[in-house]
């Protein structure tokens, strides 16, 4: 069985504990804050579901104690300030990137062989951050943001569907988000969506697929303008879901942030691609082709992300 800490018991970090507890895999899931009793009260709110819903895993919350994070095999990292409305997660940067570093560095001294997935906005800039200071193998850093915008997308194609006759649900579609986690230049792979197996371009308008499409980049931003913060639930099940493909050794094929070395022509940067993950973390980097126009977009999406890393040096400065 596994030990799973999550750093950050924010609504984001919260859900993931919730998320990993339920799904039973794991043995231990330590929550940790540096609030007072933020993380201690909300793992006992999640053990206090343990008879209802039936799982054995132990949350526990600890404030500050990175001496209880010791041996995790997994490790999630929520920490840092989430988006307000009208906010980009790229002006997150400055504040955001002291606090990852800070987190990054008491885990692995207690945790040296973990492999983490980053979480914390503007994620690929935070993900190229960790890579870099910890100088640790690639297969062992891994962004969470594809795997939230493909559900985003599948849940935004499945609303198209709909509107167009067709009986859909998310679980219905396949549908994947390359490049950048933001709002402007994710890339929403439409030449490979499907709808039980057939083609979404078959099915839908080109109207009706570029407002899919549309709706699916600024996701994030619709559900902060809602909430008057972060989205929560989604981001953290899709985390929760990385860790579960790591535990289990499941060699799902999930888009992540990782670092790319040649791969689709691109070096030194941290970007969204399909990969394999397994208990190894990151296992497998699969180049699909895409069209000329996501071709294009990919290459936007690249561009935006290395400007974004270039201001780290000014955020650790």
């Amino acid at each position: 069985m596994m030990k799973v800490t999550v750093v950050g018991a924010g609504n984001v970090g919260a859900t993931v504990a919730n998320v990993l507890a339920t799904k039973g895999f794991a043995s231990e899931v330590v929550l940790i804050d540096i609030k007072e009793g933020l993380s201690e009260g909300k793992a006992m709110d999640i053990m206090q579901t343990a008879h209802m819903l039936n799982f054995d895993t132990t949350v526990k919350g600890v404030t500050n104690d990175y001496a209880a994070t010791a041996g995790s095999q997994v490790v999630v990292v929520t920490s840092g300030i989430p988006r307000k409305p009208g906010m980009t997660r790229e002006q997150l940067i400055g504040t955001n990137a002291k606090i990852v570093k800070s987190v990054v560095d008491q885990i692995l001294e207690h945790s040296p062989e973990a492999i983490l997935i980053i979480v914390s906005n503007p994620m690929d800039a935070m993900t190229y951050l960790t890579l870099k200071d910890t100088k640790l193998p690639r297969n062992r850093i891994i962004g969470q943001g594809g795997m939230l915008d493909s559900s985003r997308f599948r849940y935004y194609l499945s609303l198209a569907l709909q509107e167009a006759g067709y009986p859909a649900t998310p679980t219905d579609i396949d549908g994947m988000v390359v490049g950048g986690h933001a709002d402007k230049t994710m890339v929403p792979l439409v030449s490979i969506a499907t709808y039980k197996g057939i083609p979404v371009t078959q099915l839908l308008s080109e109207e009706a697929i570029t407002k899919a499409v549309e709706a699916t980049k600024v996701g994030g931003a619709t559900c902060t303008k809602l909430l008057g913060t972060s989205a929560w639930y989604a981001p953290g099940a899709a985390a929760a879901a990385l860790v579960e493909a790591i535990a289990l050794d499941a060699k799902k094929l999930i888009p992540c942030c990782v670092y790319l070395d040649g791969e689709y022509g691109e070096k030194d940067l941290c970007i969204g691609v399909p990969v394999v993950l397994g208990k190894n973390g990151v296992e497998k980097i699969v180049e699909v082709e895409f069209s000329a126009a996501e071709k294009a977009k990919f290459a936007e999406s690249v561009a935006a992300a290395r400007e974004v890393n270039s201001k780290l040096g000014e955020a650790l400065a």
